[in-house]
């Protein structure tokens, strides 16, 4: 049987077709060799429509934005604006790279992706029993790099090369005149990237750059006292392949290269050492760390789109502005604006916090979503685990759009009496909205057995019990398995959390650590420790309209409105800088 496609090439106005999903397929092996840049087009898009841009790309990429003058998350075309030529950089953009030429930006809309890094992943096996080591802690190093041929050379005085050294951040650094005897053995090693093995299949991700790469199991760790490396391969089947025995000697790393675009699958063979056949990776009875010695609050959260941007900038301000110690933010850059990135950490420069963007990759056999919120909403839940270095013990999660009235080292300190983690549950004192939880009645209620449904706008991790417990993998599997519905999960961060309390204990924070206008009576309004701008189910308001109404008055040392002068302050600092910079 012939199948033969012939689909229309121009959608009109007038089209039948329901159609809301445009596709171009880019792929061009030798680009590099090019001298213009491989790229998709997409013409005769519907206008009066908000748009969204993403990139389907392979699994082992990391692909980021790096130039934008629009909102990819909010692409609009009408009669009053349409293009880049109708968006300046003092209004709607935030980059700092080189204007687009005009003739690209008249009447249309220019993005440039870059690949950030490329990704290691596997399999590891425990081949003791047959199963993962789930929560082995491995590390990606490199303390010698490759050298470049092209560029060797000779000297009257002796015979010296010059070294490429790729950096761990992508960057490449030349070092003339090394002797031809330099090698790594003398270099410092410098920790690039580290993650833990999950239970299903083993998993593991790790983020490298072309290079030579050492990956071993984490020195000081327990894992490295229990485990040992071993030569050998999982073949398509999944059956083990070992080396003889008398070959099978344990090593203290393997040696990986990046020196390709194509997926790096890479199997790891680990085994007990005699005399720690029983010992476990963690303790049942965990160390209960008193974290009121950190001198440093860590904060988690996400956002996209301009408009979540500039909330986020706004977050980041009043924590830092309330918080009597250090604090340090770390956001996911998945969805992030080239200029955001580089505007929000000259910012926190100038208020004295700091900034670290942190990234993961969606696994391919984990189910995923089509939906760009519910794809953000799953990684603010489902690789808490995986995705913050693993010296880091603790961290608060704030939503972006949300002002901290209070000082945040009070919920860092705070006990969650043994649970991995702690959320605040709904506010239940506005009686006109009480109809609109979901939770007060059928399948919520028989589930629940009289638990709280909490809100995930803010929680508290404790990261070492959350890995120790295995907490990660326990949400995955549920995920994977409700996920199958694709009804079930609709505010997939609120209710997975919720839906497994009866095995994964949520300690519930007291309710003033989160305010929301929907949920809670005006009366709680003064002693509410963070204000949280959700949505009203009974009308829909600009957030922005929310933001001045609500964040103002004798409660708040700074409204909304004179927090948001400041961050544009400093974004015109910053750009005025850059542009200084180019001149």
């Amino acid at each position: 049987m012939t199948i033969i496609l012939v689909p229309r090439l121009e959608v009109h106005e007038d089209s039948h077709v329901p159609i809301s999903s445009y596709y171009r397929f880019v792929s061009a092996p030798d680009a590099y060799m090019t001298v213009n840049p491989t790229q998709a087009t997409f013409d005769f898009l519907p206008t009066n429509h908000v748009l969204t841009v993403r990139m389907d790309v392979p699994e082992s990429w990391d692909v980021q934005q790096t130039k934008s003058i629009q909102d990819t998350d909010n692409l609009r075309c009408d009669a009053q604006r349409c293009g880049d030529s109708a968006f300046s950089m003092s209004d709607d953009s935030f980059d700092d790279s080189p204007s687009i030429p005009l003739d690209l930006a008249k009447d249309s809309t220019h993005v440039e992706y870059g690949l950030n890094s490329l990704l290691f992943f596997g399999q590891c096996w425990d081949v003791s029993v047959g199963s993962p080591p789930n929560g082995l802690q491995l590390t990606l190093s490199s303390s010698h790099f490759p050298r470049h041929k092209s560029i060797t050379r000779s000297r009257e005085n002796g015979r010296n090369e010059q070294q490429l050294q790729i950096l761990p951040d992508g960057t490449t650094v030349f070092n003339a005149m090394l002797p031809i005897n330099t090698t790594s053995a003398g270099s410092s090693l410098q920790l690039h990237s580290d993650t833990l093995v999950m239970k299903t299949l083993g998993y593991w991700q790790l983020r490298a750059n072309p290079g030579v790469w050492k990956l071993e199991i984490a020195s000081h760790s327990k894992g490295a006292d229990i485990f040992e490396i071993i030569d050998g391969a999982i073949d398509s089947s999944g059956a083990i392949i070992l080396k003889s025995s008398s070959d099978n000697t344990p090593s203290a790393h393997r040696t990986l290269v990046m020196k390709d675009y194509i997926s790096k699958y890479q199997p790891l063979l680990v085994r007990r050492k005699p005399g720690f056949e029983d010992s476990e990776l963690f303790d049942t009875i965990g160390d209960t760390k008193n974290f009121s010695d950190e001198d440093t609050v860590h904060v988690f959260s996400l956002a996209t789109g301009h408009l979540y941007e500039r909330f986020l900038k706004i977050m980041m301000l009043s924590v830092t502005k309330r918080t009597s110690t250090r604090v340090k933010f770390w956001l996911f850059e998945n969805f992030l604006s080239p200029g955001f990135k580089a505007a929000a950490s000259y910012m926190a420069d100038r208020i004295g916090c700091q900034v670290e963007f942190v990234t993961y990759k969606w696994p391919e056999w984990l189910r995923g979503q089509s939906e760009k919120q519910r794809i953000i909403w799953g990684y603010k839940i489902l690789f808490l685990d995986v995705l913050f270095p693993l010296n880091l013990k603790k961290i608060i999660y704030v939503d972006a759009d949300q002002v901290v009235r209070s000082d945040l080292k009070e919920l860092w300190d705070l006990d969650l009496e043994g649970a991995p983690y702690g959320y605040t549950p709904f506010c239940d004192s506005r009686e006109s909205t009480l109809g609109y939880q979901f939770w007060r009645q059928g399948f919520w209620k028989d589930h629940l057995h009289g638990k709280p449904y909490h809100i995930s706008a803010l929680y508290v991790i404790d990261l070492e019990r959350f890995r120790r417990e295995l907490v990660g993998d326990h949400l995955r599997a549920v995920y994977q398995q409700l996920s199958a519905d694709p009804s079930s999960l609709s505010n997939l961060d609120q209710d997975l959390p919720n839906y497994v309390q009866d095995v994964i204990k949520i300690h519930s924070l007291p309710q003033e650590w989160l305010w929301c206008e929907s949920w809670c009576s005006d009366e709680t309004k003064a002693s509410a420790k963070t204000i949280d701008l959700c949505n009203n189910p009974e009308h829909k308001e600009p957030k922005v309209s929310m933001a001045k109404r609500i964040i103002s008055g004798p409660l708040f040392p700074e409204s909304w409105i004179e927090l948001d002068k400041e961050v544009e302050s400093y974004e015109k600092e910053y750009f005025t800088t850059q542009k200084a910079r180019r001149e």
